[in-house]
């Protein structure tokens, strides 16, 4: 690939971000005029019970409001699609309990909404939904997945029969069973990847809107993709065509997974904004945003790794609980499922037996959250092989290097059924122990003793599958020089304005500036299948880079006509396609201003389709300082080393990994959310659920060693998910070591707060 001033490799920088820190975004919730209707969900505060609406006629009647829905009022709606559903193990059907738009009769967890009050202006609707009274009969709530699948335990939802939403197998059983029967050790481990709150700095928010002439509506939405959210809401929820709505997104302040998916509030919206015949916007408030949106993780497990006498892996034995909430989620019941088959790891493992259970619980749903599934695979199988190594009295990085698969052996099967293309294992773990001064560390701790604190060294080396789906993209040439880039994935501040502009720039060698980038508009852009999975660059990159590809050829065959020379004379940069070594040169601008400069020739298309995933990998290094009088955790050093197969932007690909990082540091040390026995949030709130700060992070010593994708186009691998997976496991084996030095402490689970730690050191202690 030639090198290009803009193009794929250099470290551009964002060019989207001068509106951003100069106040000219355009958020949701700056398209809210004061002449918007408000609308406010009512919410129950029950983890279950029975209800009954008792004044909704005198509600309606109150200053302001407009509208009162409850169930009746959406009645025909369809309920919120379930995607990628599993397969139980005895062949029977996986029937997911899907949520309706309103709670009618029963409510399943606190949140659950029973009704939306609509109104001219967001306090009368708050004081509207505060006056709505409600007949609540509580019922048993179940909030433990181990307790909800006890024989006598109350079922969520008594039509579905029981707490199990389903039981998937991945593996041979008969040849694992074997496996363990020989080995000469078999290590066990039970742990819990702890419930997450998905806290991005922009809440969730709705603008709906009912064209009477046309019949259609208009719906602006935050979100990580708006085809998805068209389809869903059309085919399942309205069942009108697809022509019937278009949804637009406009700049989005995070997305980490939850902004995928399709809420109950977008179709209140709509419903609100035909029957009032003007338009409603619905935005959460944080606290709301706590019970009304999407929670990530929450597994229980069981794990267990059969060795032979040399201590090579024989055989891995898994049986995970994963909470599913109390509805089936878009893809709640597909992400623990789907996360199992990288269960194996970078291991060389012949056989595996691995159990995956979905729970109906009282609690807000569960769907993905940054990583979605591939994060609790690589923590447990990252835990256990730690924990097995020092069971086994061996260095954990000699374990590894024994049983990674060697570049050799690629592209290798697993036994669970991926396919990795490309990588060297032993690479990236060597260089990053390295990097970390892994030598040096002994001195560390005796200088962090000195001072009365615990020091631990602690890694992870990580593979995650992502880069799924297709694209099909259009580049166009403006007549004012410009280029046009429609694309239907759809940044939440990733950057990819300048990423797909350096597209461009490789195959037009023209200023990033001069790109303009258009998402979230699903009348202007057909198809896309949004951001999510690492999927955006490897993905919509390559398809840009091809439709960038065929402008350029387009545009030089143009010019060839324009000019009377052969094509092969012709050069196109720096705005301009010229003959070098004459004075024949026209600008981009005069080309397409040419009356025969028909939009057919000034426009490039580009599709693409993954084949198979790509799996990007790596070593995170993590050192932790612990003051045992506390139990305080302080991340002292922090080192990672990644495979990204070809890096398009270090800078943009430095703050991914940045922020992903972030996120895991924060499950490992800080963030749980925790449900008392009635299913009552304990942490629905900042004040009780603690999430990451600059100063709890340290300078990150990032480095690639990079192996091109042969899956990939380009021979990329995504890399958006990639900081999250590899640093729960990380930092908590560098917890794990400080403490097992000390008191012999084997194992804890996420997150490793001050209190948890605090205890754990007081028991072994007594």
């Amino acid at each position: 690939m030639k090198p290009m001033k803009f193009g794929v490799g250099q470290a551009v920088r964002r060019i989207e971000d001068v509106s951003f820190i100069t106040g000219e975004g355009r958020y949701l919730a700056d398209l809210v005029t004061p002449e918007t209707l408000r609308l406010v969900v009512v919410r129950s505060p029950h983890a279950h019970a029975e209800f009954a609406l008792t004044n909704v006629s005198d509600i309606r009647e109150m200053p302001g409001v407009r509208l009162v829905l409850t169930a009746h009022d959406v009645e025909e709606l369809g309920r919120l699609p379930t995607r990628g559903i599993p397969k139980n193990q005895d062949g029977s059907p996986v029937r997911p309990v899907e949520r309706p738009v309103l709670a009618k009769d029963v409510v399943c967890h606190v949140g659950d909404p029973v009704a939306a009050v609509i109104a001219d202006t967001l306090e009368q609707a708050q004081d509207a939904a505060a006056a709505l009274e409600v007949d609540w009969r509580p019922r048993e709530a179940m909030v433990s997945v181990t307790r909800a699948l006890e024989v006598d335990a109350k079922a969520v939802h008594p039509s579905h029969g029981s707490n199990l939403a389903y039981d998937a197998f991945h593996g041979d059983r008969e040849k694992t069973e074997e496996a363990f029967a020989k080995a000469a050790h078999v290590v066990k481990l039970d742990l819990v990847n702890n419930r997450l709150v998905a806290n991005y700095l922009e809440t969730r928010g709705v603008l709906a809107e009912w064209n009477a002439e046309t019949n259609r509506y208009s719906l602006a939405v935050g979100s990580q993709g708006v085809h998805g959210i068209r389809d869903n809401l059309c085919d399942h929820v309205f069942k009108i065509p697809r022509e019937a709505m278009v949804v637009t997104t406009p700049d989005v302040g995070g997305g980490f997974g939850p902004k995928i998916f399709l809420y109950a509030e977008y179709a209140l919206a709509l419903v609100a904004a035909k029957k009032a015949g003007v338009p409603v916007a619905w935005i959460s408030d944080r606290r709301e945003h706590f019970v009304g949106c999407a929670q990530g993780r929450d597994t229980v497990s069981t794990a267990e790794l059969a060795l032979d006498a040399e201590h090579r892996f024989l055989g891995l034995r898994v049986d995970t609980l994963s909470n599913v909430g109390a509805y089936a989620a878009q893809y709640g019941l597909m992400i623990q499922n789907t996360g199992a088959t990288m269960l194996p790891g970078l291991y060389r493992l012949p056989c595996m037996a691995i159990r995956v259970r979905g729970v109906y619980t009282n609690t807000v749903p569960v769907d993905a959250y940054r990583g979605a599934g591939r994060p609790e695979a690589l923590y447990l199988i990252e835990r256990l092989v730690d924990v097995a190594a020092r069971d086994l009295g061996v260095a954990p990085e000699d374990l590894r290097l024994k049983n990674f698969v060697t570049p050799a052996e690629l592209p290798y099967a697993t036994a669970s059924g991926r396919n990795y293309d490309s990588g060297e294992f032993s690479g990236h773990l060597e260089q990053a122990l390295k990097t970390a001064d892994q030598a040096g560390f002994e001195n560390r701790r005796r200088a962090s003793e000195a001072k009365g604190l615990l020091r631990g060294f602690g890694f992870a080396s990580y593979i995650e599958c992502c880069a799924f789906g297709a694209e099909d993209v259009t580049v166009r040439l403006e007549t004012s020089g410009r280029v046009t880039v429609l694309v239907g994935t759809q940044s939440n501040g990733q950057g990819h304005k300048t990423a797909y502009a350096q597209m461009v720039a490789q195959h037009l060698d023209l200023d990033p500036d001069m790109v303009d980038v258009v998402q979230g508009d699903s009348d202007l852009i057909p198809t896309g299948a949004g951001t999510g999975g690492s999927r955006s660059i490897p993905v919509g990159g390559v398809a840009v880079a091809r439709a960038a590809e065929d402008l350029a050829s387009k545009l030089l065959s143009f010019a060839a006509e324009v000019f009377g020379r052969p094509v092969g004379d012709l050069q196109i940069g720096d705005g301009t396609i010229s003959v070098p070594g004459t004075n024949h040169v026209l600008s981009l601008a005069a080309l397409a201003a040419l009356p025969q400069a028909k939009a057919e020739r000034r426009t490039g298309k580009g599709a693409f389709k993954q084949p198979e995933a790509t799996y990007p990998n790596g070593t995170h290094v993590s050192e932790v300082e612990i003051d045992p009088q506390t139990g305080l955790v302080k991340l002292v050093a922090y080192t990672v080393v990644d495979d990204f197969g070809v890096t398009l932007n270090p800078m943009l690909l430095a703050g991914q990994i940045h922020g992903g990082v972030a996120q895991g540091v924060g499950q490992a040390l800080l963030e749980h959310t925790i449900y008392d026995d009635a299913g009552n949030l304990l942490t629905g709130s900042f004040q009780d659920y603690c999430v990451p700060r600059a100063h709890d992070m340290v300078m990150i010593d990032f480095e690639t060693r990079n192996v091109p994708s042969t899956t990939n186009a380009m021979g990329m691998k995504g890399a958006g998910e990639a900081g999250t997976i590899g640093a729960c496991p990380a930092v908590m084996n560098a917890v794990m070591d400080a403490l097992g030095r000390r008191y012999g402490i084997r194992h804890l689970d996420m997150p490793a707060t001050p209190q948890r730690v605090w205890r754990a050191i007081r028991e072994v202690s007594a």
